[in-house]
């Protein structure tokens, strides 16, 4: 059993799918909505790296002084200081020196260890690996999102869905950074056995600024971006894992990326607000603005297959709620005035 205790439970929940009248109004076909905001460390960034950090605190020999680190922007330093308290082992999360006082005190809270180092993400990896993980022999390094337990975990969300969801599912909306979420995506619907073999869509949405997928996609080559100009820093990769990229180029049939603008990214979270009663990052607005832009989803599924007025009311799309933890009502409250003469989405009566 290594260092995992007897009693540690699984650090991840199986989330509701629930119908979401208005998104469903909205679109003209059925919207549910993957609540992934409602796991314990308020994101999707629970399956992956639970699961990971699960496995490999299992597998560690009986003598190692078990010490998770992970380099992180924010939510998958939370999944691993959450986990590592179910784990009842210690965790250390090194943050970009840009990461809000809001996220540097929900890790604490939780126990962690956590340093400020560096603009950005490779920049806290290079610190991480330099400066403690080599200097510690019961050290694991945490993943934010490439490696194979963590697509694992994540595509549970698939499985979950099909029994939650009456009828097929015929495409998945999810939000991508790295691609961990993508992946287990793009994993479990591989992997499935659907109705008629007929396998959904999935489309991967990115903000303008923190699109490296779609960067990839179009110039047909795994390509770095040179910076990240996204308020959507949950997005924040200038490089998507391999696998993600080779997901894109060998599934084209299922797979495809799409880009919206921080403007509409940020307005579909004020506008969830309103609807859903429920606060998410622009990173899961990224994914909402894909059903609150007027006829882009039936536009990208008719594009593909043809969809008839009949057929489309017919149609389930299960949007994944990814959550993120980094969210006021005051941060709504200026998204809300920055952003709403830019957006193409119209707010809510409320």
């Amino acid at each position: 059993m290594g260092s995992l205790p007897s009693d540690a439970k699984i650090p991840w929940i199986q989330t509701p799918c629930v119908l979401s009248p208005e998104l469903s109004q909205v679109t003209g076909c059925n919207i549910y909505l993957k609540l992934e905001n409602l796991q314990p460390s308020g994101s999707f960034k629970s399956r992956g790296i639970g699961n990971f950090m699960t496995r490999a605190a299992a597998a560690a020999p009986d003598n190692l002084k078990v010490h998770f680190y992970c380099p992180s922007g924010g939510n998958a330093g939370l999944a691993c200081a959450t986990t590592a308290q179910s784990l009842g082992l210690p965790a250390t999360i090194v943050l970009p020196t840009i990461a809000s006082p809001l996220m540097r005190g929900k890790l604490s809270a939780l126990g962690a260890d956590v340093h400020s180092v560096g603009a950005n993400w490779a920049e806290c990896n290079a610190y991480l690996h330099e400066q403690l993980l080599s200097k510690d022999p019961g050290g694991i390094y945490v993943p934010p999102f490439d490696h194979e337990d963590v697509w694992a975990g994540a595509s549970t969300l698939v499985d979950e869905a099909r029994t939650q969801v009456e009828g097929d599912i015929d495409a998945f909306v999810c939000s991508v950074g790295g691609g961990g979420l993508l992946n287990g995506i793009m994993k479990g619907v591989l992997e499935c056995t659907w109705h008629d073999g007929k396998q959904p869509r999935v489309f991967a949405l990115e903000t303008s600024g923190a699109d490296s997928l779609n960067a990839s996609v179009r110039a047909n080559e795994h390509v770095t971006l040179p910076a990240i100009t996204s308020i959507a820093t949950s997005l924040g990769a200038l490089r998507v894992s391999t696998q993600t990229w080779e997901h894109a180029r060998d599934h084209p049939e299922i797979l495809k990326s799409l880009v919206v603008s921080d403007a509409d990214a940020a307005i579909s979270c004020v506008r969830f607000a309103d609807d859903a009663r429920i606060l998410v990052e622009p990173a899961c607005g990224a994914t909402l603005a894909a059903a609150y832009q007027a006829g882009r989803l039936r536009k990208e599924l008719a594009g593909i297959s043809g969809v008839t007025d009949d057929d489309w009311r017919q149609k389930n799309v299960v949007l994944v709620v990814c959550g993120g933890s980094g969210v006021t009502l005051g941060m709504l409250t200026k998204w809300r005035e920055t952003y709403k003469s830019e957006s193409s989405i119209e707010l809510g009566q409320w």
